[in-house]
């Protein structure tokens, strides 16, 4: 039962890795965006929670995303193994993390940030389904719509250059430390993110056969 979690920085391409992983091994790919989306969706009392937070354009709270994520876990599904991308972000979520499941491997995207930044700039979302395109490197099949659903594709206001520099910033104070905390704990895997989508899938799958 592979437990398997994503660290990385923003456009590094964690959540296209996720989705190629996950199916190539039959594996849950759980998403903390996604999680809390399905919460809400499906009203339970966890995802009323998460609704006050999130329409009030405020950061639902750690120990709220970790009560989803611990129910999301004991899915029938998730119990054959998980790709977790999205969470922790921090080192005190990566304590909590595992205080409620083991992991078996912690996957770091490397990337230069200059090619980071480029692909941010080119990332679109569907504003109905959530998936996420990149003009440059994973293009729909008609410009500017949404492959599943027909709709415009929508720039997020955090893919915005200024916004941009700072979540690459605010990445490298919270988020890159896990790297250090994870290999102490000799669960972690360097993955040469660069290239075409393909070319990374094939050699994340080397990395972890």
């Amino acid at each position: 039962m592979p437990r398997i979690v994503f660290v990385g920085p923003p456009g590094s391409g964690k959540g296209t890795q996720a989705a190629i992983l996950a199916k190539a091994r039959g594996l849950a790919h759980l998403s903390t965006g996604d999680m809390l989306r399905a919460a809400v969706a499906a009203g339970t009392a966890l995802g009323q929670q998460a609704r006050s937070y999130m329409e009030a354009g405020r950061l639902v709270p750690d120990d709220l995303v970790l009560q989803i994520l611990s129910e999301r876990i004991s899915a029938a599904d998730a119990q054959r193994g998980f790709v977790l991308d999205g969470y922790p972000r921090n080192l005190a979520q990566a304590e909590a993390l595992a205080r409620i499941t083991p992991l078996d491997a912690v996957v770091a995207f490397d990337l230069p940030f200059p090619e980071l930044e480029a692909r941010l700039a080119g990332r679109r979302v569907c504003p109905v389904c959530h998936t996420v395109y990149n003009i440059v490197t994973n293009p729909p099949a008609t410009p500017g719509v949404c492959d599943r659903e027909g709709a415009t594709l929508v720039q997020r206001p955090d893919d915005q250059p200024a916004a941009i520099r700072t979540r690459l910033a605010v990445y490298a104070e919270e988020t890159a430390p896990l790297t250090r905390y994870y290999a102490g704990r000799k669960l972690l895997r360097t993955l040469d993110a660069r290239g075409e989508p393909q070319d990374v899938a094939g050699r994340l799958l080397r990395l972890l056969a």
